[in-house]
């Protein structure tokens, strides 16, 4: 199962959207107030940008060291942040995905 980042974003904003119980009440009584707290969409956008650029910044330094333009030291730093970002990346993947199989699991 492929999920597209930018189209599950999408669908969570959508979704935030949506007033609950026709807009009139979260079911505490409380009425539903979009923007109140930090935007998830935005958050998770956020690092996934932040985190393509660290790699960005791997394979660029990999590509000056290649070129012997660059100094070692500051290679293995990049590509060691690239390598720790992507695996942060994997393992959040993996649990998002759990997650979902959790859900789906659940007993109506």
């Amino acid at each position: 199962m492929s999920v597209n980042l930018t189209e599950a974003l999408t669908a969570y904003q959508r979704a935030q959207q949506r007033p609950l119980d026709g807009g009139t009440a979260n079911g505490d009584g409380l009425a539903a107030t979009a923007g109140s707290g930090p935007d998830f969409a935005a958050m998770v956008r956020d690092a996934a940008e932040g985190a393509q650029d660290r790699l960005q910044q791997g394979e660029t330094a990999s590509l000056k060291a290649a070129a012997g333009q660059a100094d070692i030291n500051d290679v293995v730093v990049a590509v060691s942040k690239a390598e720790m970002t992507l695996q942060t990346v994997v393992t959040l993947r993996d649990r998002a995905v759990q997650a979902y199989q959790d859900i789906l699991r659940m007993p109506i």
